[in-house]
């Protein structure tokens, strides 16, 4: 991998292993064999509103070599996704999504409105923005009020912009060769695995198949005091052969549609 490439990637997890996922060292701990993790890619959240829109956090992965690839809808949970890739295979995967406000409530609009508002054209000058947190005061009423229709909407307007997982390729693995497998050591240590369709998404069929921790609790500041929300969590993935040889690169929208809820208040 290039330098800016590993340099940005370890900003993003610095920043998602100290303020959103700290229990990302633990699995570290417990997965890693003679060699580091693999990481199979991340995702980033925003809304799509000009001023933060999906193409502003992709800006700065296409500037150091990422493409854009796949695209993904979800209707019911009113997203919109897309993945880049890097020409080298080694670098993680980017899977970017954004809120689909206009197809809210008008007091979801409202409130996100408001919040992207705050967020300063200066912000975008450079790279950092991807992991700078919240740059928008919020109340944990309003945080209460957005979750109540959109858990993704709260999440972001929470948090604001990190990585909200990173991803162990299991293929990597020295010893743990299947997500199930994955899932057992983790429950064992403690971790509470995101069972929504079922504890692994997807199949050898579509040539993916994931899991994923629920995410951590992490204390955040809110106008009106400090509250324990959800975070960052980790997820896992295997991937199958093209006839080609090569692993398959790209998503299954309905195996990523239930890893969205892994950061569902529980």
């Amino acid at each position: 991998m290039t330098v800016a490439v590993e340099q940005l990637f370890e900003h993003l997890w610095q920043d998602y292993t100290t303020r959103l996922c700290p229990s990302a060292a633990k699995v570290q701990k417990l997965l890693a064999g003679s060699e580091a993790l693999l990481n199979d890619h991340i995702a980033l959240r925003t809304f799509n509103l000009p001023q933060v829109g999906l193409d502003r956090l992709a800006a700065p992965f296409i500037a150091i070599g990422y493409v854009p690839c796949g695209e993904y809808h979800f209707e019911a949970k009113k997203l919109f996704a897309r993945h880049f890739e890097h020409p080298d295979p080694r670098a993680p995967k980017v899977f970017i999504s954004e809120l689909l406000v206009g197809q809210c409530s008008a007091k979801l609009q409202e409130t996100v409105r408001s919040l992207v508002e705050q967020v300063p054209e200066s912000l975008f000058n450079n790279s950092e923005f991807l992991y700078s947190g919240r740059p928008w005061s919020l109340s944990f009423d309003d945080y209460q009020v957005l979750s109540e229709e959109s858990e993704y909407a709260a999440w972001l307007a929470a948090h604001g912009f990190g990585a909200n997982h990173f991803t162990v390729s299991v293929n990597q693995l020295d010893t743990l060769e299947e997500v199930k497998t994955v899932n057992d050591v983790l429950r064992g240590a403690g971790f509470v695995i995101n069972e929504a369709g079922g504890e692994v998404k997807g199949s050898p069929d579509v040539l993916l198949e994931q899991s994923s921790t629920m995410a951590d609790q992490v204390s955040v500041n809110f106008t009106d005091g400090d509250k324990t929300v959800p975070g960052g969590f980790y997820e896992f993935a295997k991937r199958y052969p093209l006839e080609s040889g090569e692993l398959y690169s790209g998503f299954v929208a309905a195996s990523a549609d239930k890893i969205f809820e892994s950061t569902n208040v529980q």
